[in-house]
């Protein structure tokens, strides 16, 4: 099915309509195209490599072995084509590279938002607005569809770049060159075979020569390198791998890098330019809590477990848990060298939690060899 360019506009129309900015399409190449054989090629090295940490909904195969997410169709046979719709996050405030107090923490920018006192997590806000979307298309075009907001076996970069919404960064991120990378993804899968004709071409990459995301990086994450000019990234090194789905104890050597993040990271697109004069969100989806910027380290690690549901229910920390979160509280203490955060920090080092027991007790450590210096 050829989109006339009516039922383009229409599509676009009732995307923008639902609070998101961009909108494109793209075919979903067949399993014995050299398209899907490179695609699965490079997820497969990529989480061979172990790169995926202990993500393991990366890892789930099928009953041959392959994995699901090297190749849409494995999972969905009926996949044709995958509607992209981005939705921009950027708030009016500081950055985290940004000069900022060193007792103060930092929660990714896409976290912030809730209404009404209350925290709301991307997944739930956006695949709402995916599926009034959905409802339309399956109104005027029929055919089966199925909505994802990273939960899908779909790698949703990779499409937005075919599709025209953005290229993908050496950060990793999908990069537009009137948004910049501000942007949550949400897709939608449909059996109608809309050619890419209809829509628009991918998207140039305007990286060039700039590095000063992999400059930045403090774990050395982002892999691409002039030899290898992959974009890709070693997630068990990413500070917001560590800080959100790395369970358990933080290695030393990577606590250290880790600073004062305490859920997710936003460096790399902190310095990017094509951030500098990215577009605040002018729709009202994802507000953000002003409260939620540069956050008191000594208030959080404070916080009980009433306190903490009443901040972050509905938000994305609510899937990480408090306990987690103090354990990166705790890391990010010992990082600041602050030496009226001992108290708080050798009681969780006796404490029954034997993680944050361990990260307090590392945190000790580095505050004293800071106040030695």
């Amino acid at each position: 099915m050829k989109l006339s360019q009516t039922e383009r506009e229409w599509i676009e129309n009732c995307v923008r309509t639902e609070g998101f900015v961009l909108c494109g399409v793209a075919s979903v190449p067949d399993d014995e195209s050299a398209e899907a054989a490179v695609a699965e090629q490079r997820f497969t090295e990529w989480v061979l490599a172990g790169h995926a940490g202990e993500m393991d909904y990366l890892k789930r195969a099928d009953e041959t072995g392959e994995f699901l997410r090297g190749g849409l169709r494995r999972a969905i046979p009926w996949a044709r084509s995958v509607v992209v719709c981005a939705v921009n996050y950027n708030a009016d405030a500081p950055r985290s590279v940004d000069p900022a107090p060193a007792e103060a923490g930092w929660i990714a920018r896409y976290a912030w938002s809730g209404r009404d006192g209350k925290g709301s997590d991307y997944h739930d806000v956006l695949l709402k607005n995916l599926r009034a979307v959905e409802e339309q298309m399956l109104k005027r075009f029929g055919g089966e569809t199925r909505c994802y907001v990273d939960t899908g076996p779909i790698v949703e970069r990779d499409y937005a770049a075919r599709a025209g919404v953005g290229w993908i960064g050496k950060n990793t991120c999908v990069l537009n060159q009137e948004q910049g990378s501000w942007l949550l993804l949400g897709v939608i899968v449909t059996s109608l075979e809309l050619e890419r004709e209809a829509w628009a071409l991918p998207a140039a990459d305007r990286c060039g020569s700039c590095t000063r995301c992999i400059d930045a990086c403090p774990t050395d994450a982002l892999l691409w390198t002039q030899e290898n000019p992959q974009r890709a990234m070693d997630a068990a090194r990413c500070i917001a791998y560590l800080t959100i789905e790395k369970k358990g104890s933080i290695e030393p050597e990577l606590s250290e890098k880790m600073g004062r993040q305490v859920f997710g990271c936003d460096i790399c697109q902190d310095v990017c330019p094509w951030n500098r004069k990215a577009p605040v969100a002018e729709h009202n989806v994802l507000p953000a809590r002003k409260e939620l910027v540069n956050p008191a380290l000594e208030w959080l690690g404070a916080m009980d477990g009433a306190e903490f549901n009443r901040w972050f229910r509905g938000s994305p920390l609510e899937r990480t848990r408090r306990k987690r979160v103090l354990r990166n509280v705790a890391i990010a203490m010992g990082n600041s060298g602050k030496e009226k955060f001992l108290p708080r920090l050798n009681e969780w080092a006796t404490g029954e939690d034997a993680v944050l027991a361990e990260s307090a007790t590392w945190a000790v450590a580095k505050i004293a060899s800071s106040a030695e210096k």
